[in-house]
């Protein structure tokens, strides 16, 4: 099944900035903000906080939706000192995360730092997905089974 960000490429540069790093991993944010971002100034607008959001599902794909259930979610924004707010958000419980994603979020609208956003957070984790990806075609196709039949010569 191919991955739903490559099979509807996304224009925005923005929303596909803040979907990398929802699915960014605390290490993934924690580290390149401490190496190059070390004494940054930033006040937060809204202080990370968990919630619920409900799934919704469909079956097959594109028949009527239904409400699969619900799901944690931490959020947060931040503001640079020099203005640009930035968003973080994604599934599960880690308040650390979601502020550290707002202000990657935040950086990677700002001209001077959008570069090294590019470079040092988004690229690598493009990169970990790819990877993750690959590794499941292969383990999948590990455990294809082809099917055939033999065709009996009557006569």
């Amino acid at each position: 099944m191919p991955n739903a960000e490559a099979a509807r490429p996304n224009p925005d540069p923005r929303a596909a900035t803040m979907a990398l790093l929802a699915r960014a991993t605390r290490d993934e944010l924690s580290t390149p903000l401490r190496d190059h971002w070390p004494n940054l100034a930033y006040a937060t607008i809204r202080a990370a906080e968990i919630g619920l959001v409900m799934l919704r599902g469909r079956m097959g794909g594109d028949g009527a939706p239904f409400n699969l259930g619900e799901a944690t979610m931490t959020r947060a924004v931040v503001e640079l000192a020099t203005g640009e707010r930035g968003y973080g958000q994604f599934l599960g419980r880690d308040p650390a995360r979601a502020e550290q994603a707002a202000i990657l979020e935040a950086l990677a609208q700002r001209e001077a730092d959008r570069e090294a956003v590019e470079a040092f957070v988004l690229a690598p984790i493009r990169q970990r997905l790819a990877e993750d990806a690959q590794r499941k075609r292969a383990e999948t196709a590990a455990t294809r089974v082809d099917f055939f039949t033999l065709v009996r010569a009557e006569g």
